[in-house]
């Protein structure tokens, strides 16, 4: 935890950053390079049902989805990264930095849309700490999770990766004609030490059967350092 606010200097920003991990690597998102992989990938998600929650998609064609990833890879905010297998370098999915605040040291993670492929895996657990490592290596002093409250699964998603729930922000936008209520979520630095050893103990290799079965859940590591948990769930 970083005490000298009064020292407190700016944290760098992620833009043009390459996250690198065992199953995966994050890199920039490109139009050039991941806008052919990612359709496949998306492509598996046969009703677009992924996309329910998320302002933009489900793309129709390559093109369409090819046109929005260029209106993203240039941002200061949101950074997106394609996310990577390092199996075969195609791209599975996407996940991105934003409201990035480096004067204050406050980062939020989202935009995040896994592919069939990618999901409920442990390269999407790696994706996710590999985001929430740089950021607390960076002296970032928050990091923040949000979703729409009737996203269950994404609520279930922040809690696992030990972030303690901070309520509901009623009527907090329009996504897509309907409205919504946003859950929030945070993990702060002084947590980070001990949440980084639970993703370190549920990533390593012998946490895995051989059918890519985790002994022990991260869920149940990361729930003594919850500050608050999601009443939902309670």
């Amino acid at each position: 935890m970083i005490s000298d606010l009064q020292n407190y200097t700016p944290r760098p920003h992620p833009k043009g950053l390459t996250l690198t991990g065992t199953e995966v690597t994050l890199r920039p998102l490109s139009c050039g390079d991941h806008t052919a992989d990612l359709f496949w990938a998306f492509g598996h998600d046969v009703d677009g049902k992924n996309w329910a929650y998320l302002p933009y998609g489900p793309f129709d064609s390559e093109s369409a989805l090819g046109d929005w990833i260029r209106t993203q890879e240039g941002l200061d905010d949101p950074v997106f990264f394609a996310i990577c297998r390092n199996s075969d370098g195609r791209a599975i999915g996407v996940a991105s930095y934003l409201r990035i605040n480096p004067t204050d040291g406050v980062i939020e993670v989202g935009h995040i849309h896994f592919s069939p492929l990618l999901q409920r895996s442990r390269a999407a657990t790696e994706t996710m700490y590999l985001m929430m490592q740089w950021a607390f290596n960076a002296g970032y002093r928050r990091y923040e999770w949000k979703c729409n409250a009737r996203n269950m699964p994404s609520r279930r998603a922040a809690q696992r990766l030990g972030l303690s729930y901070e309520g509901i922000f009623r009527q907090a936008g329009i996504v897509k004609g309907e409205n919504r209520d946003t859950a929030w979520f945070a993990a702060i630095d002084a947590e980070w030490a001990a949440l980084q050893t639970c993703f370190e103990r549920y990533l390593a290799p012998d946490n895995f059967d051989t059918d890519g079965r985790a002994q022990q859940a991260l869920g149940a590591m990361t729930a003594p350092i919850l500050h608050l948990t999601d009443p939902a769930f309670d």
